[in-house]
């Protein structure tokens, strides 16, 4: 099955707090800022590797508990940031389900490590001659 055909949306949890930045007297009121949280242990919709590679991707986020936490105070809208999230969510969990390219390790061309030296040379050249006139003048 694929992750776009799952709906994961029974197993998100909502919490709304007051947002902070632009929106003038209306973010002292309202609750605009949505968290999302989805606890990954407990998920039906993953399954146990899936579970694996997306806590091994987003262990800084995922809590002791096993909490997944996403939050939104982009819009001034509760509903945009909720749409918001969601999207941030799915997004996410692509990202985590993405197999990595193994990185293949190459060679240095002969020609920069050409160009490497010729400037360390130079460099050199230009410190020694100071070192010189330095002498000169004592």
């Amino acid at each position: 099955m694929n992750l776009k055909d799952r709906k994961f949306e029974s197993e998100f949890k909502f919490r709304t707090s007051r947002s902070s930045g632009a929106g003038g007297q209306h973010v002292n009121t309202t609750e605009t800022k949505v968290e999302l949280v989805f606890d990954v242990d407990a998920s039906a919709m993953l399954n146990v590797d899936e579970k694996e590679r997306f806590t091994k991707k987003w262990h800084t986020r995922i809590n002791d508990e096993g909490e997944f936490k996403i939050c939104s105070s982009q819009h001034r809208s509760q509903s945009s940031n909720k749409e918001h999230v969601i999207k941030k969510f799915y997004l996410m969990l692509e990202k985590a389900m993405k197999k990595e390219k193994k990185r293949i390790a190459t060679k240095v061309p002969a020609a920069v490590k050409a160009d490497i030296l010729k400037n360390k040379k130079l460099h050199s050249k230009k410190k020694a001659d100071r070192k010189f006139s330095k002498k000169e003048l004592i």
